[in-house]
């Protein structure tokens, strides 16, 4: 509530609400911030994914020569496996 109107989206008011009402409320919470992190570690898997398709794309010279030592070795597929796996785990969550 804000001035004594409620703001859209911030939410019910909890100290109106009945013990059901409340409880499906936090479950309608819970369950959202669930999907939120699906989707994150998703998107973060869908990165890790690109990552090494560019990476082995440089490694076939489309991009005009091979990598450097430093970069095959710290953004190559060692970073796109962490950030895929990383995604994994969030999505599983």
């Amino acid at each position: 509530m804000k001035g004594g109107r409620e703001v859209e989206g911030s939410g019910p008011d909890h100290s109106r609400l009945t013990a059901a009402e409340r409880r499906d409320a936090e479950r309608l919470q819970a369950y959202r911030r669930k999907r939120r992190l699906v989707r994150a570690g998703q998107v973060l898997m869908a990165l890790g994914l690109v990552t090494a398709i560019v990476h082995w794309l440089g490694h076939i010279g489309v991009f005009g020569g091979q990598p450097s030592g430093l970069n095959d070795l710290l953004a190559g597929y060692p970073a796109a496996a962490v950030v895929f796996f990383l995604g994994a785990i969030l999505a599983g969550q």
